[in-house]
């Protein structure tokens, strides 16, 4: 059986091996004697060493779990002081960072260990996050390229009627471009002595719930404005014209797994709806109480603020997003502070600057749909029970 060390080397080095791989996919894609064949082969080779490295890492973490639940009470001993685990060393250099504002060589900021990035990310899926509707893929590099085939642009193979017929060559697929770019998104916030001066657990809860809150509503926006950028807008105005847009807007392979997205105005006035039964057509999940549904499909509520009305009427989004837009996340957090700029000195406080660093980018625009609407008419009732009527 493999020890920590050795998976945590084993991932160490399958992470090396995936970026080269990436560095020799960007390089061949802009080749001029570019090869499809070579490139599918390089890719599929790289998506299976990130799968590996996933798979190890996640056996690490295991590992590490199942070490310290079997480890002995006479095996633990005190922490000596050349022995401060990750998140004291972390406090005690965030302290630093912030009362002196250096963080050593080249004072590029204090990056945030991955241990403490995970606690934040675990926040972040907490609050209402567009992040777990899209496609999110880790990158190593602050630039790149990927190649996507449009789920529309997939073409069937050649029907042979004669066995002995040759097997004609398939069409070239219609492949997309994307490049990504990592941009650095940056907040700041104050810190006061009282904090500085508190445990070790207070300060790191105060310092993820904060980053993690600025985190969420900053993929938010990227993420709406990418959601807004699809190939089809349909106008809603009563109920049969959200089931054109569920049964004849999309590729009926995304119906499976599409889902609504709206904001809490567009939310109250489909949960005032009713079908031609009488029911209203918001329906509760009677698996999940929290989580309602629209016409069978889950609906996701975000609030006026960070999703607003489009020219006067309320979105509602639907379709797969992970199909369709992918979140390039370069997962290098990092921290800055000063005790002079941003009003800091005038008042004697600290200032702390969060670096988040990501790109969004569309990847196919017919995977989902942009509809507005302002009011939605009942559907009309069937039967004369249904309506309260009798005969």
């Amino acid at each position: 059986m493999p020890t920590i060390n050795q998976l945590n080397d084993a991932w160490i080095s399958k992470g090396q091996e995936v970026s080269d791989l990436n560095a020799k996919l960007n390089a061949a894609v802009l080749d001029d004697s570019f090869s499809k064949d070579k490139f599918t082969e390089l890719k599929d080779q790289r998506d299976n060493l990130a799968a590996q490295r996933d798979a190890i890492k996640d056996q690490l973490d295991e590992a590490r779990a199942m070490e310290v639940k079997n480890m002995k009470s006479e095996d633990k001993k005190p922490l000596n002081k050349k022995e401060l685990d990750i998140k004291d060393q972390f406090v005690k250099d965030f302290k630093n960072m912030v009362t002196s504002g250096k963080t050593g060589a080249g004072n590029g900021g204090l990056t945030i260990p991955d241990d403490i990035q995970y606690a934040i990310h675990k926040l972040v899926r907490q609050f209402a996050t567009l992040q777990n509707l899209v496609n999110v893929e880790s990158v190593t590099t602050m630039t790149g390229s990927r190649t996507y085939e449009k789920l529309s642009d997939i073409t069937p193979m050649s029907d042979l009627d004669d066995e002995t017929a040759a097997i004609p060559d398939m069409d070239d697929p219609e492949l997309t471009l994307i490049k990504y770019a990592i941009h650095r998104y940056a907040a700041i916030q104050t810190v006061t002595n009282s904090l500085l001066k508190d445990t070790v657990e207070n300060i790191l809860a105060w310092l993820s719930d904060w980053v993690a809150k600025k985190v969420t509503v900053t993929r938010n926006a990227k993420i709406i404005e990418a959601m807004g950028k699809p190939a089809k807008k349909p106008t809603i105005a009563n109920f049969d014209d959200i089931k054109d847009l569920e049964n004849n807007t999309l590729d009926p392979a995304l119906m499976p797994s599409a889902s609504f997205v709206t904001n809490q105005s567009g939310y109250n006035v489909l949960s005032k709806v009713k079908d031609a039964q009488g029911r209203y057509m918001l329906q509760r999940d009677v698996t999940q109480p929290d989580v309602y549904r629209l016409d069978g499909k889950t609906i996701t509520v975000i609030a006026d603020k960070w999703l607003p009305d489009i020219s006067g009427a309320h979105p509602l989004y639907y379709g797969d997003l992970k199909q369709g837009i992918t979140l390039y996340d370069r997962e290098h957090m990092s921290l800055l502070s000063t005790n002079i700029g941003a009003g800091a000195f005038e008042h004697d406080l600290y200032k702390v600057r969060v670096i988040d660093r990501f790109d969004v980018q569309v990847i196919d625009d017919g995977a989902w749909a942009t509809a507005s609407f302002k009011m939605v008419a009942n559907q009309q009732a069937t039967t004369p029970e249904a309506s309260g009527k009798t005969a």
